[in-house]
Parts: C-alpha cells; structure tokens; sequence
C-alpha cells in the first residue's frame, strides 16, 4: 500500500531533524509550534499547512522542497495565484451572483487577511482572498444607509491584503488594479484616514516605476490633505505618511526632505504607542525601522548611519513579522556594503526565521546572498543552502 503525503512529510522531518540532532522538543521550540503537533506530523497522523512547513524548514536550516517535494515551493504557488487574484479584481463593478455573509463575518474575514499580511503569510492570502473579494463586491453593490461605508472599507482592506501578493512578487500592473480599485471604493467609505492610508499604499506604484521625485510630490500632497491629527488613529496615518516620505525622499537622493519626513514622523510617533493602525503599524520602533531603510535607500553614503540606528537595538516581537524581517534584510545590505559579510549572513537569517515567504522572494535578498556566495566560495555549506533557498544567482 503507498504511503501518504503526511507519512512522506513525517518520514522526511524526522529524518532532518536526526541529522540535525535535535530532539522532537528542541525542533518543536525552534521552529515556535507544539511538540505533539510535530510528533503528530512525524507519525504521519496530522497534516502540515505551508506556514508549519516552512517554520520547520527554517528551523531545521533545509530547503521547504526537502521536506515535501509533492508540494510545490510557495513562491511557486503564489505565483501560479496570481491570475485567480486579477481575476477577482476585473468584475468589481459588475460582480457576479453569488451568497454574500453578515457584515460581522465579513469583518472578521477581512481582519484575518490583514493579519496574514502583517505575518507576511502570502499564501494564505491567495487561497483565501479571490473568493472573499468577490464576496465583498457583492455586498458593495447591494449595501444600504450606515452599512455601505462599512462595506466600502473592507473592500479597501482586502484589496490592500491581495496588493501585498502582486506587489512583492513583481505584478506591478495587478497591483496598480488593486490600487485604483481601493481609491474607487474610499469615497463610498466616507473615512479620511482610509484616504491617507491608500496614499501610502499607492506610493508603491511610484517605487516600482523608479519615478521617486514625483512619489514624494504625491506625499507630500496626501500629508497635506490628511485628516487633523487629534487622535492616535489621524496620528499613526499621517506619521505613516512621513515614514513613506522619508524612504523614497531617500531614494530620490533628497536628504534634507528625508531628514524633514523623519523628524515629523517621530515626533507624531511619539504620540501614540507601537501598534498597527488601519492595518498599518507606527510607533517609535516602527520609525526607527524606516530611519535604516532610509540610510540604505540613500546608497553607500549613508551605510554608517544605517548601522549606527541599528546598533544594540533589535526589532520588538509585537511589530508585524514583515516589518521586523525587513529591517534584518535592510540591515544586511548597509553590513554588506560596509565589508562586513559574515554579520549580512546573520541578518539574512534572522529575516529567513521571521518571515520565510517576505524573504525569500525579496529582490534585494537574492542579490545579496549571490554576492555573499561569490565572496565567500570556501563555504559550501550553510551559505550555499540558502542562496539555493531564495534562487540566487
């Protein structure tokens, strides 16, 4: 009788983990899940999702696709998602028929996907996201009185989520849909800070067309018209917008509007406590991330001061693992081009353990870890496993 993918799976965790000389516990600890559901998985009695997949993996320092080669790598599987999402999107004005949930759980499945996207959790999104999107279409075109702005909100929201899938894996044209369709839906929701808060999602499509300069105009232009900070929420929204600001001021090679959008930002940051914000998080570590991102997206000149801000301070566990992992992959750039390989590596797999599926398909991780193979051929081990992990070349 063949065996089934859960015994294949089980079979080949508990082999990496005796090459590994881990005990059940110790993988278990490592890899942030319960010894008796890794016990279950290695006895071929419980199936393993992607995310147990992966943590597993990363804490056993091996390729997913060593673990389970009947499962496709997830890059691989959002990837192939990528048209059920442009698919959900086309009809958003002339949804098709179909049940549409009570309001409470249509939050609550919208509030999930925001989650999955703080978590960096990509294929949870594209599994869950072209039927919930459909769904809330629907309920825009029927919603009535206090309900519709309501409604209008979470189609925001979940367009954000699915955004997060086309942008970081380089559909640029989807993720611009997605855009417009949020700014479609912000003036039914009748809510200034959501308009603040797809500002700061539209600057993408400035960064991914390089066109800095004007990413910053509209910015400033979004900061401008943002609503009255005179509570936490108006605060996070337009702190948010500063942090923005400050990243592609940088990218632009303006220092002084990067330094000016920095000191705005923590000083509103100041404000309110660490926290996410209509799905956004800002605080002061959530500052203090973007002031590295903002000597990195300045180039070689401004290494030193990414690695002075970073000094001695590491990301808190209540920011979203999206944002903690790329601080480590920012990190590791401003170490790399200051000569200091072996701390890149470092950063590289902190971010690995935090955000597998966020690191893995970063661009700037790719370039580094093939960089770091060059620099490094003697080491055949650890270094080249994970180059081969993200695809470098």
């Amino acid at each position: 009788m063949p065996s089934s993918p859960h015994d294949r799976l089980g079979r080949r965790v508990a082999y990496h983990r005796s090459v590994a000389r881990l005990t059940q516990q110790q993988l278990a600890d490592a890899a942030d899940i319960h010894v008796g559901t890794l016990r279950k998985i290695e006895q071929g009695r419980r199936r393993a999702g992607d995310a147990i997949v992966e943590s597993i993996a990363v804490a056993l320092q091996v390729d997913p696709a060593l673990l389970t080669t009947d499962r496709e790598r997830a890059g691989s599987r959002i990837k192939a998602a990528i048209p059920a999402l442009s698919a959900a999107i086309a009809s958003y004005d002339v949804p098709n028929d179909g049940p549409v949930r009570p309001l409470p759980l249509l939050r609550g499945a919208v509030a999930e996907a925001v989650t999955w996207r703080l978590a960096a959790q990509y294929v949870r999104i594209t599994q869950q996201l072209p039927e919930l999107l459909g769904e809330l279409f629907r309920a825009l075109q029927t919603a009535q009185g206090q309900h519709r702005p309501d409604v209008a909100r979470l189609v925001a929201s979940a367009c954000r989520s699915a955004d997060a899938v086309a942008y970081k894996f380089g559909a640029y044209d989807l993720s611009a849909r997605f855009i417009e369709v949020m700014r479609w839906a912000a003036p039914q929701a009748e809510d200034d800070i959501l308009d603040a808060t797809i500002a700061y999602v539209r600057a993408e499509t400035f960064f991914a067309a390089r066109a800095h300069e004007s990413g910053l105009r509209a910015l400033e232009t979004a900061i401008d018209a943002s609503a009255v900070p005179d509570g936490p929420p108006a605060i996070a929204a337009r702190g948010a917008l500063h942090m923005r600001a400050a990243v592609i001021a940088g990218r632009a090679q303006d220092a002084d509007a990067a330094n000016t959008h920095l000191a705005a930002a923590r000083q509103l940051a100041d404000q309110v406590p660490e926290a996410s914000y209509s799905g956004t998080a800002f605080g002061p570590s959530s500052v203090r991330v973007h002031e590295v991102s903002v000597a990195v997206s300045s180039g070689k000149v401004q290494v030193q001061r990414a690695l002075e801000v970073a000094r001695g301070w590491t990301p808190p566990p209540e920011l979203p693992a999206e944002r903690r992992s790329g601080f480590y992959i920012e990190l590791a750039r401003a170490q790399l081009w200051s000569g200091l390989p072996d701390d890149a590596f470092e950063s590289l797999q902190v971010a690995r353990r935090i955000a597998p599926q966020h690191t893995r398909d970063h661009a700037w991780v790719r370039e580094d870890a093939a960089t770091l193979r060059r620099l490094k051929r003697g080491d055949a081990g650890s270094l080249t496993s994970f180059a081969e992990w993200c695809h470098a070349t």
